[in-house]
């Protein structure tokens, strides 16, 4: 045998998986075109749509700092709104992690029972929270903070959750073989390995609920969304940029503030 012809006909896969991958390839390709012809897209307007951004562009310069008074006060109840809502998010989300984690959970009962509150919490738009809490106790700050608690605990219980499975196990079963009771161990085998993630997760959660938190007054649960709602509406758009713009320094805020408290967790 030619060993030169061998080491020339070598191949990165075999005939087999080129198929799947070329067969997995036509799948996307065909599922992305379906998706396409399933919507209606007027595409007229999708062709107009640079020249009206233009046209909006300009009527939004300059920012219009009349109403700037407002808008910073709009700015901080958004900031405690995000913030009351991280807080009482975070305990509440406690319980919730302890039985979705398997090392920890009393039994499988409480492992679904976590699991459903997790799945349910994170499946459901903060927008939408938003409006079932808007009907539940009428507009304000009150529901944009019970919908973004809401949307957090399922976040907050997944990740915590996931970092009590990841624990070391041996403090644990030292602290058992000492005949300590279940509240000591979790305060002294679980708690010490699981507080950075906590205290990290609850500030990445927190910046997450400042940004969701500026959109909440569109559905009247208070915020800087009402005043830019409100901009849109009645088309004055120098303030809608102006309100952007504070929106922007907002997040940028929000990011420093994260950024900087978790390095310091490092």
């Amino acid at each position: 045998m030619n060993t030169q012809n061998t080491m020339d006909s070598w191949a990165r896969f075999t005939p087999m998986q080129r198929f799947k991958r070329y067969a997995a390839f036509l799948s996307v390709t065909l599922i992305v075109v379906w998706a396409f012809g399933s919507i209606d897209v007027i595409w007229e307007w999708v062709w107009d749509a640079p020249i009206q951004l233009i046209d909006l562009f300009d009527r939004m310069i300059p920012p219009d700092p009349t109403n700037l008074p407002s808008i910073l006060e709009a700015i901080w109840q958004t900031i405690n709104t995000a913030t009351i809502a991280t807080f009482l998010a975070v305990f509440l989300s406690l319980p919730v992690a302890y039985i979705s984690a398997q090392n920890t959970t009393p039994n499988r009962f409480f492992l679904w029972v976590g699991r459903f509150i997790v799945v349910s919490s994170r499946s459901v738009n903060t927008i939408i929270w938003a409006l079932l809490f808007v009907a539940i106790f009428g507009p304000g700050i009150v529901a944009g903070i019970i919908a973004i608690m809401f949307r957090s605990i399922g976040f907050l219980g997944k990740l915590l959750g996931e970092a009590i499975e990841e624990i070391d196990p041996a403090p644990i079963e030292a602290l058992q073989a000492c005949g300590a009771s279940p509240f000591k161990v979790v305060l002294y085998g679980v708690v010490p390995q699981v507080a950075p993630a906590f205290f990290a997760i609850s500030i990445l959660r927190w910046d997450i609920n400042l940004r969701e938190s500026t959109v909440l007054g569109l559905v009247g649960a208070g915020g800087i969304g009402v005043i830019l709602q409100g901009a849109i509406d009645t088309f004055q758009w120098q303030e809608v940029s102006m309100v952007l713009l504070t929106i922007l320094a907002l997040v940028i805020f929000g990011e420093v503030v994260s950024s900087t408290l978790r390095k310091k967790l490092i």
